[in-house]
Order: C-alpha cells, then structure tokens, then sequence
C-alpha cells in the first residue's frame, strides 16, 4: 500500500473507490499484513496460520477460491454487484457439484455434508445422510413444489440454487476470520 507517509492519503482515496469505512480498509490492511506475514502478496501457504481453516474438511475449496483469477473491480453499479452475488453463489453451487454437470444430486449433497459433519465424533453418517436427505427434500419443495409420488427429483440446477438463495444475504454467511480477528460484515 505505500509508504506509511502516505497511508492514510490511500485509505481516504480506498475508502471513496470502494464504499468501505477508513476504519474497515485500516482493518482489512492489518489483516493483510498479518496474513502475509509483512509481504507484498499473499500465498496459498500463509492460509496453513488460519486456525479457523486448519481442520475445515473442505480447506481446499476455500483456499483455491482466494486465488481465483476473476479480475477485481473496484466500484460496482447494481448490475455488476449483482453478477458479483451470482458468481459467489456459482462457486458455491460448483462446491456441491463435484462432477460439473450443471445439478447437484442427492449423492453429491451427501458427500458434502458427510465431508463438513466428518470431524463430530458424535454424528453418524447414517445421522448425516438423514440431514442431507432432509435438505434436498426441502430444495425439491421449494423449486418444484409439490410433486407427485412417481416424480424423481433430479437435483438443484443452478437457476434452483438462485431461487434457494434469493433474499439471503450471502455476504454475511461467506467470510473465513482470519487470525482470531472479529469479521467485517459485507467484504464484496
């Protein structure tokens, strides 16, 4: 970010770029300059310091979507923040479908929910199995609506998962703490 001569200059000029607080971007620096351990970039190896992420059963996925190579934009009218919330929940939707076939099955659901329910020692799989059969019945409700006893529901389409989706605010339910440090809410 520059000397620290001129660092206040350029979070003043971050702040009206992007609709953060001084106070959010003063943060997020701080975080950055932890998380890097004081370098100019950071790498896939500096997320093994996040205690949140070291048992996290899907770490991988998580850690690949901060390197992805979408190109950042720095101020957003509706459309682009909108096409924003669409690829976040793509790449979420695409955590759940393994094989790329544009549905999320009833196999591919339970594989992810046994995987992320995987370190309680508490839980059964078959315990596990129950809670992703219960949630693709109500992903089948709520996006077919009520179906008939010979209907086979194939799984969650994309348009599906936006329907699913639709009203909640995602940018409060994808962020990973970072060294112990408390969330900013809405991080775009």
């Amino acid at each position: 970010m520059g000397s620290a001569h001129s660092l206040p200059a350029e979070m003043r000029a971050l702040a009206d770029k992007t609709g953060f607080t001084s106070d959010q971007i003063e943060h997020l620096h701080r975080r950055f300059k932890q998380l890097s351990r004081d370098q100019l970039t950071i790498r896939k190896e500096n997320f093994d310091s996040i205690p949140d992420l070291e048992f996290n059963p899907i770490r991988t996925k998580i850690v690949h979507a901060f390197f992805d190579k979408r190109p950042i934009e720095t101020s957003m009218d509706e459309e682009q923040l909108d096409r924003f919330r669409k690829d976040k929940l793509k790449f979420l939707f695409h955590m759940y479908d393994s094989d790329r076939d544009g549905k999320i099955t009833l196999q591919e659901y339970r594989n992810v929910v046994e995987e992320l329910l995987s370190g309680n020692p508490h839980l059964e799989k078959e315990a596990a199995r129950s809670i992703a059969d219960g949630a693709m019945m109500e992903a089948a409700s709520i996006c077919v609506g009520q179906m008939g006893p010979d209907q086979v529901y194939e799984g969650i389409t994309f348009d599906d998962f936006l329907k699913m989706w639709q009203g909640i605010d995602i940018e409060t339910k994808m962020h990973v703490r970072f060294l112990n440090m408390e969330p900013i809410a809405h991080c775009y």
